[in-house]
């Protein structure tokens, strides 16, 4: 099926290949949405991993794992179309790069870490990232000088919201994925989910509200 989102004739084609197994169209859709692709593995990639690993090569790893489930594609592409097929791709690729190098580093620090020390996985990472990408337009000397003891204010702020409300947010605003592959991506309906967001950008403007260095962010729905 093609993708639900405008697109232009050549791109149907291309799409309409991959459904068919066609590993020339996967390579060049891939590349297509590549730069997509690329600020979800940026905005999702741990700030501890991402220092051992370059965002291209979790791409690739990501691109590697298409290829081999190509046969399967037909039956795994949903609603949301071809490119949600990729995200979760890439996605499942990210979960498995986390897991071998915080493995790896969590045996390497085992001696000099607390018991009791914080994990970053959860839903504090999630507000993190949140926190930083509302903070990203921050980067003058005297703007980053209280750009730190905002990001806890409201990294603190933002885990009152639900792990379903933050979700829905970065998927519209950080991946900008479409109301219908956002709705494909959490499994609700397009009602469903178009609700959800309007619901959580609300909850989101109202925490805003308590940050004036952040007015204007995000951009309503």
């Amino acid at each position: 099926m093609p993708d639900p989102a405008p697109s232009d004739p050549w791109l149907e084609e291309q799409i309409a290949r991959v459904l068919q197994g066609d590993r020339e169209a996967l390579a060049v859709v891939f590349e297509h949405y590549r730069d997509r692709l690329r600020r979800i593995v940026s905005f999702r990639l741990n700030p501890q991993v991402a220092g051992r690993v370059d965002v291209d090569d979790v791409l690739q790893e990501a691109y590697l794992a298409a290829e081999q489930r190509l046969r399967h594609v037909w039956r795994e592409v949903s609603s949301g179309g071809l490119f949600v097929w990729l995200r979760l791709v890439v996605q499942q690729t990210l979960i498995d790069v986390h897991r071998r190098h915080l493995a790896a580093q969590s045996r390497d620090a085992s001696r000099d870490r607390s018991i009791d020390q914080p994990s970053s996985a959860g839903s504090g990472s999630a507000a993190s990232s949140m926190a930083s990408w509302l903070l990203g337009h921050l980067t003058s000397p005297s703007q980053l000088a209280v750009r730190k003891e905002l990001a806890q204010q409201l990294e603190q702020a933002l885990q009152t919201l639900g792990d379903l409300d933050r979700e829905i947010l970065m998927l519209r605003h950080v991946e900008e994925l479409t109301n219908v592959e956002a709705a494909a991506m959490l499994g609700l309906s397009e009602q469903g989910a178009s609700a959800r967001y309007v619901r959580a950008l609300g909850r989101l403007q109202q925490i805003l509200r308590r940050f004036p260095e952040l007015s204007g962010r995000p951009p309503g729905p």
